[in-house]
């Protein structure tokens, strides 16, 4: 028995039917084919499904698309609306922040959560705030120094303004 949700994605709204079963990132990567938000491990431990959810950094497997109804979600690709990275992303491809790329986008949403709630975060901050994100194939020194890049550009006003 699908449910109707109404929900604003990146900036867009959106009107859909669900089954209360269907996770967020199902409904985020198979209904509106934002592909972007990872499915890692399906139990919140990784963090490859992070997105905003009316602000804040959530793991999307791990909430219902019904828990959703009536919020703001910002993907990944939310991002970068126009097609041109956001410095955090930016940040991440120059400072080698990532390898293979998969938890990729569940860091830079964690990141810029951080930090626009909290601009001028330390790096032990950062550190802490990226505990709930797994990456298997880099040191996370990089991944730290392209949140701390990030952070900087943000900053001196070069960020995109988000859709959310």
């Amino acid at each position: 028995m699908a449910i109707a949700i109404r929900l604003t994605v990146n900036g867009k709204p959106v009107d859909a039917q669900v089954e209360p079963h269907t996770l967020l990132v199902q409904f985020l990567r198979e209904t509106l084919r934002l592909t972007g938000t990872h499915v890692g491990c399906d139990t919140a431990q990784c963090g490859a499904c992070t997105v905003h959810l009316d602000g804040r950094a959530v793991k999307s497997c791990n909430l219902l698309a019904l828990q959703a109804d009536g919020a703001k979600v910002t993907t990944i690709e939310g991002l970068a609306p126009d097609g041109q990275l956001h410095p955090m992303q930016e940040a991440f491809r120059e400072c080698h922040g990532l390898q293979c790329g998969f938890c990729t986008p569940g860091m830079v949403m964690a990141a810029t959560a951080l930090l626009r709630e909290r601009p001028n975060a330390d790096a032990q901050a950062i550190r802490e705030q990226l505990e709930g994100n797994m990456c298997r194939c880099t040191g996370y020194q990089n991944i730290v120094r392209a949140v701390q890049q990030g952070q900087s550009s943000m900053r001196s006003g070069q960020a995109v303004a988000s859709a959310e």
